[in-house]
């Protein structure tokens, strides 16, 4: 597969990848579009001994490694980035990249030793200081909009393996309304198309026009594509179905690492 191919089909995964080390759409975007300009200046950047996608992050980390001091003195006029810079500051930036690669992007031990220029011991010790640190810092009540059961169910047996309370599974937006004003979650997993023919990006939209300081919201989709669009405002936190539990545990603890505590929300 030619490189042109390759950044078709990896670009919005990278793009998630960014925005998840920076907890911002903005800045997340500006690193991977500086990939893009460092491919463009020399078109064998890329090691040609390595998977292509692997290459990728490994040129995207390096250069989020290089400017991550930088970026995280740069204040933000948003409150959810500066509790995010907050939070980044607290997290070794080699730590903060293993536990996104693997949880959130799906790398094995051996892939991230190659991304991060290292190798797998190193990755294995990164992994469990950043989820010390992440486990620390969350605890939460969560809202499931979910209308499938057994996905319902399984989103509800991983939330509660992380030590959060799941008040509610709703499967349709006047479910999802109620449920929301009843028991004020610090954490909302949406998935997109809901049993009634609703949207539940409607739902979360309806749910943050109700109060100044909202939850993380975590959207569940079958197709990242249409959300992943760069043209418009888009979900920081995202689970794509078929979803291995890891994953869902990784974007759950990224998004609360980001938004705030559970007391924050509140």
């Amino acid at each position: 597969m030619s490189v042109a191919a390759s950044l078709k089909t990896h670009l919005p995964l990278m793009r998630r990848y960014a925005r998840a080390l920076t907890g911002s759409q903005e800045r997340g975007d500006s690193y991977v579009r500086a990939v893009l300009e460092a491919l463009l200046a020399d078109s064998g950047a890329l090691p040609q001994d390595m998977d292509i996608r692997v290459a990728l992050y490994r040129m995207l980390s390096a250069i989020w490694s290089s400017a991550s001091a930088e970026d995280s003195e740069t204040g933000s006029t948003h409150d959810w980035e500066t509790v995010a810079e907050r939070r980044l500051s607290s997290l070794p930036p080699a730590a903060r990249q293993a536990f996104v690669l693997t949880s959130v992007e799906g790398f094995d031990a051996a892939e991230v030793a190659q991304i991060l220029d290292t190798d797998e011991a190193h990755v294995r010790t990164l992994l469990d200081s950043a989820a010390r640190d992440i486990a620390a810092q969350v605890s939460t009540k969560v809202l499931i909009i979910e209308d499938e059961p057994m996905i319902a169910l399984e989103l509800e047996q991983i939330v509660q393996g992380l030590g959060h309370e799941v008040t509610s599974i709703a499967r349709t937006h006047s479910e999802a309304m109620a449920a929301y004003a009843q028991k004020r979650p610090g954490l909302v997993l949406a998935d997109i198309q809901l049993a009634d023919g609703t949207s539940g990006i409607d739902a979360v939209n309806e749910m943050l026009d109700q109060v100044v300081s909202a939850p993380p919201i975590v959207f569940i989709t079958a197709f990242p594509e249409r959300l992943l669009t760069g043209e418009r405002p888009e979900p920081t936190f995202l689970v794509t179905k078929p979803f291995q539990p890891d994953m869902v545990k990784g974007i759950i603890s990224q998004s609360l690492f980001f938004e705030g505590s559970p007391e924050a929300v509140a």
